[in-house]
């Protein structure tokens, strides 16, 4: 039997927002089914690799790479995959960019968001540096957001498109919010590749359903090692 589209459960996200062992199986069986369903509809046809790509990894900060922060959870598989991807990416010199968000203490009550209530302090403004396994190096250009794609309110657009970028790897968190949002903006101008172990999510099950909804309508999830490949094998 092939690998699941899914991959092997890794540990990823928070303990009480995975799926129990009675439903684990059957969801993700349920879920392998529609996608093959969405195949035969002629879905989820590949857009496959350009040849000017750029990497952007999505709020790998400490504020989502430590489990002790309100926002945190285990991202450790994710993190050593992104390192993975960004080695091959700075050995075929090709562009690589990082977010993280704009936190400002200072921010009048009326203009935060309603949905979640963020516990930090201005001393925590140090949880939104990037987590330091990453290696960022200065010619990585690294930009604060507000929203959730990283094209909204910033320059990535036109820094990318003055690069003659055809092509952008999407790696970080979370899966079902800021990766989501930015492929989605994305894939109007480039081609869009996901590589599956590179991006997480604190919940299981919205893990899954958005993984699967980038992957039929939006760009490629694919391996990271064939994604490896692919920059390994870049002049």
């Amino acid at each position: 039997m092939s690998e699941s589209f899914f991959g092997p459960d890794l540990g990823v996200g928070t303990e009480g927002l995975q799926l129990p062992d009675n439903l684990r199986e059957p969801l993700r069986e349920h879920l392998e089914d529609l996608r093959e369903q969405y195949v035969a509809m002629k879905w989820a046809r590949r857009v496959g690799f350009g040849a000017r790509p750029a990497v952007v990894v999505i709020d790998l900060a400490l504020n989502w790479t430590r489990p002790d922060t309100q926002m945190g959870s285990n991202l450790d598989p994710v993190v050593e995959a992104t390192c993975s991807i960004l080695g091959a990416a700075r050995n075929a010199g090709i562009p690589i960019f990082f977010s993280t968000f704009d936190f400002d203490p200072d921010q009048l009550p009326g203009l935060s968001s309603k949905k979640a209530q963020c516990d930090l302090k201005r001393e925590d403004t140090s949880l939104f540096d990037l987590d330091p396994r990453l290696g960022r190096l200065p010619n990585e250009k690294i930009f604060t957001k507000r929203a959730a794609s990283c094209f909204k309110g910033t320059d990535l657009q036109n820094m990318l498109t003055t690069l003659g970028v055809d092509t952008l790897i999407v790696t970080g968190v979370s899966t079902s919010h800021c990766v989501y949002a930015t492929c989605r903006d994305a894939c109007d101008s480039f081609r869009v590749i996901i590589p599956r172990e590179a991006v997480g999510e604190r919940c299981q099950i919205m893990h899954w359903v958005n993984l699967l909804d980038l992957d039929i309508d939006v760009g490629d999830v694919l391996l990271m090692d064939e994604v490896l490949a692919y920059l390994e094998k870049l002049p």
